[in-house]
């Protein structure tokens, strides 16, 4: 596993990522061998970014948003050469800062930017939106760039004779698999309306049945994948999960290999092995090595890359791991409209496992096409009462399509109820075929604007989004998260109950890694009171879209607990769902795990905006924070009864 390619790409981002190290100018010259020390000043570094040894009993003695900032930037001088991102944020994210939002929920590639949005708005909704920002998550007002259009086409007839696309659709898929780092000689790409629709389109047309197994590595419950799992038992597959090892998350490393390399007794063909990088949840993140063993061992691989930040995939090394297949997720505009869809790669070498199934003709294959329908049209009607689901097919998906599937109980659209994750699907029309030119763009790879000429009028479509991200590169979107991602661990661990006992009880429960070098830019935690008692995560999830700040929920599962954690086993829940398995009559699916509070960091993520959860969350030391925000909420909810 210790390819040059790897090698080469592991020591870029390690350098170009050292508190120690330029960003991103030439190596440093010390060689990966000295890795250990680096990452032991790497956590001296986040230690010293927060008050050393401070452990704050109250929520009034926290710093002051500039006394933090200065710490943290003395601890991370390199984080100053991350400002092309607030440069970014600043020209085409404004609606953040002037919005006073912090969004924290969004897990997936934005293709728009928000300034592209309001370029599109009818003038009366710029000028009021100028000086009040829309909501966070608005569904009144959404981005005309493109409609999804449904097809009924089998996926494995469609990709062995070839896919059927516009011409726009074939520029689209070409700046996406650029993005992604994924080569057009090697890979077919087909648009599927979300990630659940890619999950279980492959599902229905790969070959399960009584000889074949499904193995997964989640650490969470994932809507997505349980439609896999639920599809492959259908047909007789033998499903299997790898554990994960209570509190840190990590792999079980030798049954997962037990599992991969299988009984000699067993007669089972090995079947598909279903693999995400890290975890969506918890930020743990898992070795290539798992990929290159079960490739090894006969089995196909799906990589999930929708938890990958952007320009992840440009350290993957697909010339050495080349997956069968993998599947990623874009939404249009981050902090904003979280609608979008999700694609399916498959290599074109393992094309002809895929199966023709009457099942699949009906799930989520689309077309994508430049909207056409006048926005003003749809602004008026929706002033005037009528449904906001307009002929023309505008994105209607969900927000569990480009986040955590596990986390259906919270999705966010700027109310302080629960919303849940399930919605209608629309088909659109069939849009005609268009006419498309190119126009090249400052940098090689954000060859991004697309221009549509063939419907009455011409029509652009640039995904700034994307080459946002290529612009800034994965070292400095890498760094900046690490840098970020640590100081808020380091923060949140640092809140404590005081007790009668003079023993400091903490008020958040990290699961995942805690303070690493290496891990993912999310967070999975829960917040207790002074009693020990774990506090809803919806609550925290209600309170926080109050205070402007869009948190997500998740369900952890798989968990291996030892000795050392068996008092934890308390917060454990129990899950029922019931399916329909081989047998003709229903079975309960009961499953144990621990619902969390999570949060995740994007390119554009800034440290006031880590540092104002860490605010919000440090208001759970005072005891009757719960009460007084309950009877604040009803006060400012009261009807008024007029005489």
């Amino acid at each position: 596993m210790n390819s040059p390619c790897l090698r080469e790409a592991s020591e870029a981002c390690f350098h170009g990522c050292s508190p120690f190290a330029g960003l991103p100018g030439a190596l440093a010259k010390k060689s990966v061998t000295d890795a250990a020390a680096f990452r032991h000043d790497f956590l001296i570094a986040v230690a010293s970014s927060l008050h050393p040894n401070s452990q704050f009993t109250n929520h009034e003695s926290l710093p002051l948003l500039h006394e933090s900032f200065s710490l943290f930037a003395n601890a991370f001088p390199q984080y100053e050469q991350t400002d092309k991102a607030d440069a970014i944020r600043a020209t085409d994210y404004h609606h953040l800062s002037l919005g006073n939002l912090v969004c924290l929920d969004y897990i997936g590639h934005g293709l728009f930017s928000y300034s592209q949005q309001i370029d599109h708005l009818p003038a009366t909704s710029v000028a009021s939106s100028s000086s009040h920002p829309l909501p966070l998550h608005s569904t009144s007002l959404e981005s005309p760039f493109l409609e999804i259009s449904y097809k009924s086409v089998n996926l494995s007839s469609q990709i062995l004779h070839g896919v059927q696309e516009s011409e726009i659709e074939s520029r689209i898929r070409k700046r996406i698999m650029d993005f992604m780092n994924v080569s057009e000689t090697d890979y077919t790409m087909v648009f599927t309306a979300n990630q659940s629709s890619a999950f279980k389109l492959l599902a229905e047309s790969y070959y399960f049945h009584s000889d074949t197994n499904l193995l997964t590595v989640y650490d969470h419950e994932n809507e997505a994948v349980e439609l896999m799992l639920e599809s492959a038992r259908k047909k007789g597959a033998h499903t299997r999960s790898a554990e994960f090892m209570y509190p840190r998350m990590r792999i079980r490393s030798e049954k997962l290999r037990k599992m991969i390399v299988g009984s000699k007794r067993s007669r089972r063909r090995r079947g598909l092995f279903v693999f995400p990088l890290r975890s969506r949840i918890t930020g743990a993140q898992y070795s290539y090595s798992w990929m290159g063993m079960a490739q090894e061992r006969g089995w196909h691989v799906l990589l999930d890359a929708s938890a990958l930040r952007p320009k992840d995939m440009d350290t993957l090394g697909l010339s050495i791991f080349k997956p069968d297949f993998l599947i990623c997720s874009f939404y249009m505009v981050f902090g904003d409209n979280p609608s979008g869809f999700a694609c399916l790669f498959i290599k074109k070498s393992s094309a002809s496992i895929l199966r023709d199934s009457d099942a699949a003709r009906s799930i989520g294959i689309v077309s994508l096409t430049p909207i056409t329908t006048s926005f003003r049209h749809s602004q008026e009607s929706a002033q005037e009462g009528v449904s906001q689901r307009p002929k023309s097919g505008l994105f209607q998906l969900q927000k569990s399509d480009i986040m955590s599937e596990t986390a259906p109980k919270g999705m966010h659209y700027g109310s302080p109820e629960l919303r849940s994750s399930e919605g209608d699907n629309v088909t659109p029309e069939a849009v005609s075929s268009t006419e498309i030119e190119e126009v090249e763009t400052p940098f090689d790879s954000a060859r991004s604007r697309i221009t549509d000429t063939g419907l009455g009028g011409s029509l652009e479509i640039e995904f700034r989004g994307l080459d946002h991200a290529d612009r800034l590169g994965i070292i400095l979107i890498n760094c900046r998260a690490r840098y970020l991602i640590n100081w808020l661990v380091n923060a949140l661990l640092s809140l404590k109950h005081p007790d009668s006992d003079t023993r400091l009880l903490p008020l958040v429960m990290i699961y995942g890694p805690k303070v690493k070098f290496e891990r993912g830019p999310v967070v999975a935690f829960n917040v207790f009171d002074w009693k020990g008692e774990k506090i809803d995560p919806a609550l925290v999830q209600k309170l926080a879209d109050r205070n402007n700040i869009s948190l997500a929920c998740g369900f952890l599962q798989h968990m291996w607990f030892s000795d050392n954690y068996r008092e934890w086993e308390r917060t454990l829940e129990t899950r029922t769902s019931v399916t329909k398995g081989t047998e003709p009559r229903r079975k309960r699916d009961d499953r144990c795990g621990i619902s969390v509070v999570t949060a995740s960091l994007g390119f554009l993520t800034n440290f006031e905006d880590v540092y104002r959860l860490w605010a919000f969350v440090s208001r759970f030391l005072d005891a009757d924070f719960v009460e007084k925000e309950r009877w604040r909420y009803m006060a400012l909810n009261q009807e008024t009864v007029e005489v």
